[in-house]
């Protein structure tokens, strides 16, 4: 369901071109001085570690964030944003209208059939029509399905069925009305039964991330009552829901298994070969299996151990075949294996030992990301690619004939949607408008970090266009660089979008990570810096116009660049950043801290606490030294970074840095949502305008010399 909803905020229709350039909407920017800041309290307090290092942080008291003063000092930091912010309505409302004409009235997701008009396993089981799509005039989609009629157009004509109604029209799920209820909603995962008599899926109402697991029961409409899940996994029989939970094991700190049922047995993604955290696979998963009754042993058979250099990401199994997702140098691979596995208990067997069919894909495809694959019977398998100059394709793969079939690509700007082929190679990009190039960048060590490289072909400009690069580099995650429309905003103006996939993130194998993780923590910055003056230099950007982006762990790495080299960029925003990490590695009590010692080190262990020490961007915030124009982005109810963190980091900020520079710095914190900020389509439109404005704005300053 994830898949969808990443299709269904990207579909785009024909809209009149842009009328207004980055100099028309940057003439009338106020540059007069703005009113005075918010300057916060101190409070003397010193931290001490188990070595006898001593951190002395007067902000410490706002980790408090039930506390009256802390409450008053964010709701400040939002009064300054907002009248540092309010002469960029006029650019805020143009690219708000731009971002949202690009969006349809109407925004479905197509249909999947599932089921079959055919008795199984003693049951008649009905061929259904699965189907999402965004009301008109509503923030999130729904949820439905229909009893299927077997015709040739079915796909043609779903967008056209959605919006005037289907006959027999059952609503599974809602996002709207529960949003309406709780004033937030973020469905994670959604599944139905292979009966296709329930609905399971998680949902968080209160953007804290703490997950509830409900099952409808289709037939009857109502819900079994709600399940909460701590800290043990379970199963559950989607034949038996109301049996209850079925408990698999008790979690074990950086122990990831994932299960899969088939056909008596289970099927297991591991990364440890036992349940000690000692024991990792640095990164990588084996495949293992256990009978469904031996599922609470630690007796697992391993089947597939991944050959040096390659690792399975993820796998999806269906009744003939088991589908895996595995990493490659320079793009996602998917290869599907016929199951049942045939596998010698002595054996450990290699991917290729088993025959594997590789889905054929575009050379450009950057983004692989599953489609709504409700049938467990089904042969058929759907996919969403994308690139950052090819909009989203989807694609079946018959896995039984091994062939594929384009079902349908996002239009966009007037662009034809198909072209006469059935070759995913030859499916509509964008790239006679837009340049998407893949440069390889020297770091301070040798490395090689690939720097993904956008732009318009029209509007840039070498060596006078304005820049920004996203970086993220941790956790092994790579950098979505998937097809945004919003994005053509920035590239129509000349602006380049670049993609640093520094050392920490996703590679080609499991190393990548490593060397960007931990005690090499510095190689990521280190690479982010790089890839920054490699635009420069190259003439990509001009060399006072380079500006930064990175989200959550991204903005640790952003800020630790700022600290190290202030004058590289132009500003920065910094979203639900990760920034106090020694201060909060050294509380085990905080929900991700002990999670987090495997990525970043334990401040506790000496070591680990002077490595951490050279870059955190909290403890190296530079005195009396000009920083670039910064936009902070918290959220009140953020389970992952603390609330806190932003507004510590702004405050010494202020304290610290150039007075006249900290005044283009602002804290903006949603006192509503959590890690993920505003879920609707049209919420996403408004956050991206705010950003962009205020990277227009700042580019009209004259800079603080």
């Amino acid at each position: 369901m994830a898949s969808l909803t990443h299709f269904l905020k990207n579909i785009t229709k024909k809209h009149n071109k842009l009328t207004h350039t980055l100099k028309h909407y940057t003439y009338f920017l106020s540059t007069h001085p703005h009113p005075s800041p918010p300057v916060a309290k101190k409070v003397p307090y010193n931290v001490t570690t188990a070595h006898g290092a001593t951190l002395q942080d007067p902000y410490h008291w706002m980790s408090d964030t039930h506390d009256q003063d802390f409450v008053n000092y964010i709701k400040n930091e939002n009064s300054y944003a907002e009248g540092f912010m309010k002469d960029t309505m006029n650019v805020q409302s143009g690219l708000f209208n731009e971002m949202v004409k690009r969006l349809p009235e109407l925004c479905a997701a197509l249909a999947v059939k599932a089921g079959r008009n055919q008795c199984r396993y003693g049951l008649v089981v009905p061929l259904w029509l699965y189907y999402q799509y965004i009301p008109e005039s509503k923030e999130y989609p729904v949820l439905c399905r229909k009893p299927a009629v077997e015709s040739t157009n079915w796909v043609k004509h779903v967008i056209n069925y959605a919006r005037k109604g289907f006959v027999n029209e059952e609503i599974l799920l809602d996002w709207n009305e529960i949003a309406k209820e709780h004033g937030y909603v973020h469905v994670g995962t959604c599944r139905v039964s292979p009966n296709h008599h329930f609905l399971a899926y998680t949902i968080d109402i209160t953007g804290e991330e703490r997950f509830i697991l409900q099952v409808k029961d289709l037939q009857s409409g109502t819900t079994i009552p709600t399940l909460r899940i701590e800290d043990v996994v379970y199963i559950i029989d989607a034949n038996k829901p109301k049996d209850g939970l079925l408990k698999v094991h008790d979690r074990v700190s950086g122990v990831q298994f994932f299960l899969e049922h088939h056909k008596g047995f289970f099927y297991i993604l591991k990364n440890a070969h036992s349940y000690d955290e000692n024991d990792l696979l640095d990164g990588n998963y084996y495949l293992a299996r256990c009978p469904v009754e031996d599922i609470q042993s630690a007796n697992w058979q391993k089947i597939i151990v991944p050959a040096k250099g390659t690792g399975i990401q993820d796998m999806d199994v269906f009744d003939e075949h088991l589908v895996l997702y595995l990493n490659g140098k320079d793009s996602p691979i998917i290869s599907s294996i016929k199951m049942p596995i045939q596998s010698n208990n002595e054996k450990e067997m290699d991917i290729d030992d088993l025959d594997p069919w590789y889905f054929s894909m575009p050379s450009n495809s950057c983004s692989v990301v599953p489609g709504s694959n409700h049938d467990f019977m089904s042969s058929v398998y759907r996919v969403v690619l994308s690139s950052p100059v090819m909009p989203d394709l989807i694609v079946d793969y018959d896995m039984s004939k091994r062939t594929f079939s384009v079902v349908h690509q996002e239009e966009v700007l007037g662009i034809s949607s198909k072209a006469n082929s059935n070759d995913v190679r030859e499916w509509l990009s964008v790239s006679d408008s837009y340049s998407c190039e893949r440069k390889e960048v020297v770091s301070h060590d040798g490395t090689i970090v690939p720097l993904t490289i956008l732009y318009s072909h029209k509007a840039h400009k070498m060596g006078q266009s304005c820049g920004i690069i996203h970086g993220y580099g941790s956790y092994g995650e790579v950098l979505d660089k998937s097809w945004s429309a919003e994005r053509l905003s920035l590239l129509d103006r000349g602006w380049v979008v670049a993609f640093a996939d520094v050392r920490g993130g996703g590679g080609a194998d499991p190393s990548w990570h490593k060397s960007g993780s931990g005690l090499n923590k510095l190689n990521s910055i280190n690479d982010f810096i790089s890839c920054g003056n490699y635009l420069i230099s190259e003439g990509y950007v001009h060399q006072d116009q380079l500006f930064a982006i990175g989200h959550s762990a991204g903005g640790l790495l952003v800020a630790a660049a700022i600290n190290m080299h202030p004058k590289l960029f132009r500003a920065a925003i910094l979203k639900v950043p990760f920034l106090d990490i020694c201060n909060t590695l050294l509380d085990p009590n905080l929900p991700l801290t002990v999670l987090d010692y495997e990525e970043f080190g334990n401040p506790q262990i000496k070591s680990d606490f002077d490595s951490i020490m050279k870059y955190s961007p909290y403890d190296n915030i530079r005195k009396h030294i000009c920083y670039p124009a910064m936009l902070v982005t918290s959220s009140y109810h953020d389970s992952r970074v603390g609330v806190w963190e932003a507004a510590k980091y702004v405050a010494r900020i202020r304290e610290s840095t150039c007075s006249k520079c900290s005044r283009s710095v602002i804290l903006r914190t949603n006192m509503t949502g959590g890690h993920f900020g505003e879920g609707g389509r049209s919420g996403q439109c408004e956050e991206l305008a705010y950003e962009y404005a205020f990277l227009m704005k700042v580019m009209g300053q004259a800079r603080c010399k």
